[in-house]
């Protein structure tokens, strides 16, 4: 059994030195209280008896049989008992506080059989007196011994739910910015290799495409550049208290939708109901699930024709992005790694929403996103984001 120490030596080493200090000058009244005086051999026992609980923290068991066969050998001498009882008593807390029950109570126990012993041997209270006390002391010790290793036990579990608390909020914050920059950084880079690859075609036989394609990519660079700035800033406010500049949101589907129609992709955007503000979490979740879906259109079904549909709702939101590429690609329903999918579908967990990601009956791929709109839904993600 290994016990771990709950205070440090120098103070234990203090407490022994007070209470045999104490125990020695109560040792000079023993002749008024009609006990034997203090002798040599007696007031070695005293030390002898107090001293070894400056170790009691690191070795309790040991220090607390110690202590309790010196005390026998002092009592059977005759002398006082109390002179030398405080050492006894701290040892059967100590035991209790550190060590489990199955421990200590047998070694409550055997104090109160000592305590018992040492009437019978010097006769000079009654047994009645003697049997109280024996059972009275090592049970009200043991009882503060197991509250202070209750107490102790509490502070430890707490600092260890603390900790774990402190590393998955550390997790979330890591997922968080590794989502973020996937969006970013994956679609932009999506765009300008497409476009770089559509200006190396035609640069010698069509030099106004290769123009326009030039200029998406420094388009699309400079707002890749801006989005990262955008997010970093918002990812040190709340470490500098710097405003946070507004995330990406709905009213720019239409500049996302432009970029990926100069990539090459027929896209069309669809807006049915009345448009109204929204959360700024809600928007920021839609517009990276629209362009998590249309970067996954232009590396897995480049040209084919896809729609973009946001609905609004009464109480909910819907977005859909839906394309007619032929034939299903297994990178596009691999749902088990990187950050794609699986970011779509955290961003939609985050809100209470729904998304549905996969193959349509009669051909190509759809994405479909659902997000409440009420105020509580829209509060519980933006803390878990903030």
């Amino acid at each position: 059994m290994r016990i771990r120490p709950s205070r440090p030596l120098v103070v234990d080493t203090l407490i022994a030195l007070v209470e045999t200090g104490v125990a020695l000058l109560l040792g000079r009244e023993a002749a008024a209280q009609g006990w034997p005086a203090l002798d040599l051999p007696a007031h070695v026992l005293v030390v002898m008896a107090n001293l070894p609980v400056a170790l009691r923290s690191r070795a309790p068991v040991a220090v607390f049989a110690f202590v309790h066969l010196v005390f026998a050998g002092y009592v059977t001498l005759g002398y006082w008992p109390v002179v030398s009882s405080f050492g006894l008593l701290l040892t059967v807390y100590t035991v209790a506080a550190l060590c489990p029950a199955r421990v200590s109570v047998p070694c409550a126990v055997v104090t109160g059989a000592l305590w018992i012993y040492a009437g019978t041997v010097t006769a000079h209270e009654s047994m009645a007196s003697v049997v109280s006390q024996a059972l009275a002391w090592p049970a009200v010790l043991w009882r503060f011994g197991i509250v202070a290793r209750r107490s102790t036990e509490l502070a430890r579990r707490l600092h260890r739910e603390q900790e774990e608390r402190a590393r998955r909020k550390v997790a979330d914050e890591r997922g968080r910015i590794a989502r973020e920059l996937h969006d970013v950084v994956a679609h932009h880079m999506s765009v300008i290799s497409v476009q770089a690859g559509l200006a190396r075609f035609v640069f010698d036989s069509d030099r106004d495409t290769a123009r326009t394609a030039l200029d998406t990519i420094d388009a699309t660079g400079k707002e890749a550049l801006e989005e990262l700035r955008r997010m970093l800033k918002v990812l040190r406010a709340a470490d500098d208290g710097a405003p946070a500049a507004p995330m990406p949101g709905l009213a720019r589907l239409d500049e996302m939708v432009e970029r990926i129609r100069a990539g090459g992709v027929p896209v069309a955007l669809r807006v049915e109901g009345a448009p109204r503000p929204l959360a700024p979490g809600l928007e920021l979740c839609a517009y990276r699930v629209v362009q998590e879906a249309l970067t996954n259109v232009l590396k897995h079904a480049p040209g084919a024709s896809t729609e973009v549909t946001l609905t609004y709702e009464p109480h909910q939101v819907t977005v859909s992005v839906t394309d007619d590429g032929e034939g299903v690609n297994l990178d596009r329903v691999r749902t088990g790694s990187g950050h794609g999918l699986i970011g779509m579908r955290e961003r939609a967990k985050l809100y209470g929403g729904t998304i549905s990601i996969g193959p349509q009956s009669d051909g190509g791929f759809a994405v479909r996103l659902t997000l409440p709109t009420s105020a509580r839904a829209a509060r519980q993600g933006d803390d878990a984001t903030g």
